[in-house]
């Protein structure tokens, strides 16, 4: 990112906090969710808050800011992108650097579950709620929604999404759930990532709130997605987590796309970082999915 880029962002910080409720509030907002081509194409860059830098072999990839804006910004201007999904740190520097027009924006909500800890599966709302969500003019908030079913924090995990997806209902935003099944394994989250695993969060993710007219869901790409897809008449974006076998892996999505409930795409870091370090052609490559 250029220095003047850099400078516009921190003076902004520094003498005049109140630019980027300024910024927020004329910025041309998206006309629909969706783009031309029918679905949502969404870059995801929320990873750092929960202390998750880590792509591939680099621990550390995502942890240099001005690269992880560049790449935005880069990813952002190609064609068929549609909107962006981050933390408060990151849209706001979006916003100070003006690239958020005629996006559709999701805040992350819940950001507590730091990657590796022991704590990982108590998931508290740490991020944007609905109110400021509401207030800088976005579209909705994305919770990420772990369900352990042998530790004691699920619960509460499960009342704090219910309670934020019917706050982002009653603004008439949408309200964006991530459900996975979760176990420990040696002192660590992993999801289970089996058809019935999925499904199974599928169904309790989708009965969660007083009202989900406003509630899509965020999913993993899984085998059997006919199967997988059919457990829910909610909208469903696909994640595309991080990729090892990028020609398999768009595959995948190029299918899963194809069934009715699929709205589209939330892809991070497989597109931001992808390992050939061709930001726009890997973000073309998933964009000519839709």
């Amino acid at each position: 990112m250029s220095s003047d880029n850099v400078s516009r962002i921190v003076s902004a910080r520094v003498s005049d906090p109140g630019a980027i409720a300024a910024a927020a509030a004329r910025r041309v907002k998206a006309t629909s969710l969706l783009g031309e081509h029918g679905k949502a194409m969404i870059i995801a860059a929320d990873h750092p808050a929960r202390g998750a830098n880590g792509v591939g072999g680099d621990s550390t990839a995502m942890a240099d800011r001005f690269e992880l804006l560049e790449r935005l910004c880069t990813a952002l201007e190609r064609p068929g992108v549609t909107g962006v999904l981050a933390t408060a740190d990151i849209l706001e520097d979006l916003l100070l650097l003006g690239v958020l027009d005629g996006k559709s924006v999701f805040g992350s909500m819940n950001r507590a579950g730091l990657a590796g800890s022991v704590f990982e599966i108590d998931d508290r709302f740490t991020g944007y709620d609905a109110e400021t969500i509401a207030a800088m003019g976005f579209d909705g908030g994305k919770m990420l929604t772990r369900i352990s079913l042998d530790d004691p924090a699920t619960p509460s995990v499960l009342m704090d999404t219910a309670r934020a997806a019917n706050e982002l209902n009653d603004h008439h935003l949408m309200a964006m759930i991530e459900p996975f099944i979760s176990t420990w394994q040696d002192g660590k989250i992993r999801n289970d990532l089996s058809p019935d695993a999925v499904i199974k969060s599928i169904t309790i993710a989708s009965g969660l709130g007083r009202r989900t007219a406003y509630t899509w869901l965020k999913l993993p790409v899984v085998a059997d997605m006919e199967r997988v897809l059919a457990s829910s008449t909610l909208p469903a974006l696909l994640l595309g987590g991080e990729v090892t076998d990028p020609d398999t892996a768009f595959a995948s999505w190029g299918r899963a796309l194809k069934l009715p409930t699929a709205q589209g795409l939330v892809v991070g870091r497989s597109l931001l970082y992808p390992s050939d370090g061709d930001v726009a052609g890997a973000v073309d490559r998933a964009v000519s999915l839709l």
